[in-house]
């Protein structure tokens, strides 16, 4: 028998949850306080990235941070400020940027990158959702300096190591793929194994879908009260109305360390902000591109192309800095030749919040406080690519069945040492 089921939260952890979780029978609320039309998970680049098998938790991401501290236009930008809770974070991550930590991460990143993509896949191919965009063209690596390239040769001969697919690119081999647009690049680091979608039309489509199965999507709700007894969670109060469950699922991004404080529990979590520009008008960009030296993507999407980036640890806020929209619209000029994001664009950008965790790994798994929590969070800049592996992981673990793999890593309560 079905059970009825909380999800706090509505970006794309939240609709992959409810999406596995309904084909399994359960009754499903989606509790959002936003319109759900904004945020991390429809401003984001849309890749699906088996090839970002490195964690943000690594070797120098601290002293690049410390660098860039008083550059707010800088690709990785931390706002200086005493916060407990900011501090605690940024020792666990300083703890867990190490060789060791990293190697060890690689596998589980890439695994999990490589089942969620073919579950993208198969989402498409069953037709639930229409006919979604998704490409699998892969993704450039495009340097225009030597030490970039080297940098970046070294985490591809890694990828091939673990399977996936690379191939090295000259200007020539980069020009046969962008053939209507010159490119300032000495070479590029393709990564077959990838692949782009466009989020925001997935979201209002899975949204749609959701809704045809009878899935409750309540928006503009804030969760003010969550009702405990002994060890379970029986209902959850908003800003509107009263919720009984069997079952909760807490994926709500970087509000997710707010809400879990009101059962007493402690996630280790940082609001990551990200930026985008839309540009509407043809720019007869074809691939989707990491521009190395300006660490910002680029993403041909569904009747427009993506500018997005930058990592920015400023807490919970929505503050468009201008500098950085404007760092992000300079770079993608000086790498593509002609290219220049019109005033209009720019004024209509957009950030995002993504939550991130001290070693770069999500949080997937029950509480052991609450028997019936399920937490689904902290994806980092992974966390589109992983959006339909963590609700299936979710959905199985609700279901009481054998996890699609290994989610060890992920323990929600697991010690930073």
């Amino acid at each position: 028998m079905g059970k009825k089921i909380i999800i706090v939260g509505g970006g794309i952890i939240g609709l992959c949850s409810a999406y596995y979780l309904e084909k399994e029978g359960h009754q499903i609320t989606i509790i959002d306080k936003s319109n759900m039309t904004s945020g991390a998970s429809n401003i984001n680049a849309g890749y699906l990235t088996p090839s970002h098998i490195i964690p943000m938790a690594s070797p120098g991401m601290i002293s690049k941070g410390l660098r860039y501290m008083f550059n707010s236009s800088s690709p990785f930008y931390i706002k200086p400020r005493l916060n407990i809770d900011f501090l605690k974070w940024a020792w666990y991550f300083k703890k867990s940027s190490t060789k060791e930590k990293v190697k060890k991460a690689i596998p589980i990143i890439k695994n999990s990158n490589v089942l969620s993509r073919e579950l993208f896949t198969n989402i498409k191919s069953s037709g639930d959702l229409g006919d979604f965009h998704l490409e699998r063209k892969g993704l450039l690596m495009l340097f225009q300096t030597q030490k970039e390239g080297d940098h970046e040769i070294q985490i591809a001969e890694k990828a091939r190591f673990h399977g996936l697919e690379v191939n090295y690119l000259d200007i020539s081999g980069i020009k046969k793929l962008e053939p209507n647009i010159s490119i300032n690049a000495i070479g590029a680091v393709h990564y077959e194994c990838d692949a782009h979608t466009t989020p925001n039309e997935f979201i209002r489509q899975m949204t749609e879908y959701l809704i045809s199965k009878g899935v409750e999507i309540c928006k503009n709700e804030k969760v003010e009260i969550i009702n405990k007894s002994n060890e379970k969670i029986i209902g959850i109060q908003t800003n509107k109305a009263e919720y009984k469950a069997d079952e909760i699922v807490l994926a709500a991004g970087s509000w997710t360390p707010e809400l879990s404080k009101k059962l007493g529990l402690n996630l280790l979590i940082q609001a990551g902000k990200g930026y985008r520009i839309d540009v509407n008008t043809p720019t007869g960009i074809a691939m989707p591109a990491i521009l190395m030296e300006a660490k910002m993507a680029v993403t041909p999407m569904n009747g427009f192309t993506r500018f997005a980036g930058t990592m920015e640890f400023s807490g919970i806020n929505n503050t468009i800095r201008e500098e950085r929209v404007k760092a992000i619209a300079d770079n993608a000029s000086k790498f593509y030749d002609g290219l220049e994001i019109n005033p209009k664009d720019r004024s209509e950008a957009q950030c995002g919040l993504r939550p991130v965790t001290p070693d770069g790994l999500p949080y997937i798994g029950k509480s052991s406080k609450f028997k019936n929590l399920t937490i689904a969070t902290g994806h980092a800049m992974m966390g589109w690519s992983l959006g339909p592996l963590t609700g299936k992981l979710v959905a199985q673990l609700i279901s009481n069945q054998k996890t699609e793999l290994d989610i060890t890593a992920f323990n929600p309560e697991r010690k930073f040492t």
